[in-house]
């Protein structure tokens, strides 16, 4: 008689991966640079990634997809599941959705006229950046070797689209809406400071 020893090799199919936003903020805006990130734990074996998405743009079968100027057509579920590349038939499970939602419109921050407003430029990784370049309905407003633009008393007319550029890189634009002062609203003592950061990417 013989004796036969039979090793089965299991498809690794209670692995589920764990799809990641980074970052991880509640809201996206047109123009910012997000990732979407599949990761798998346990082990070290090397896989092929598979993403699904209801998203007009589909991601790359890589274990990382970098947004670099995300728009609402990047906006959808997301989720990945991994494939052995020893063996093309053993999966891991799905993981679970994430929902990435990018906003078309701009951040709005509503000022009071009369107020003082300063705005700040900086990489979402670092402090706030030295020799930034701020702009005003795409007009150059100065070169702040600082990284910082106040501005004292704001009017009507400084009302539009403020963004920031460092190296290169530029932020997404936001919009300052200047309401106008009422006898309420008007203040007794010295206007507050608004401070205002712009993130490039």
């Amino acid at each position: 008689s013989y004796v036969i020893f039979i090793i089965s090799i299991c498809p690794p199919t209670s692995i589920r991966p764990v799809v990641t936003l980074y970052p991880n903020w509640s809201e996206i805006y047109r123009g910012e640079t997000i990732t979407v990130k599949c990761e798998i734990h346990g082990g070290d074996t090397e896989w092929d990634y598979e993403w699904e998405t209801n998203s007009m743009i589909k991601a790359p079968n890589q274990n990382e997809y970098r947004i670099r100027s995300a728009s609402s057509s990047n906006s959808g579920n997301y989720r990945c599941k991994g494939r052995m590349k020893s063996s093309q038939h053993e999966t891991t499970e799905w993981s679970d959705s994430v929902t990435l939602t990018v906003s078309d419109s701009n951040p709005v921050h509503p000022v009071t006229e009369g107020a003082s407003v300063s705005l700040s430029c900086s990489l979402r990784t670092q402090k706030i950046l030295s020799n930034v370049f701020f702009y005003h309905n795409d007009k150059l407003l100065q070169n702040d070797p600082r990284g910082e633009l106040k501005i004292s008393a704001v009017s009507k007319s400084d009302e539009g689209f403020y963004k920031c550029q460092y190296s290169g890189r530029e932020s997404a634009q936001s919009w300052i809406f200047i309401k106008e002062a009422t006898w309420l609203s008007q203040p007794q003592f010295a206007s507050p400071l608004l401070c205002f950061m712009f993130y490039c990417h």
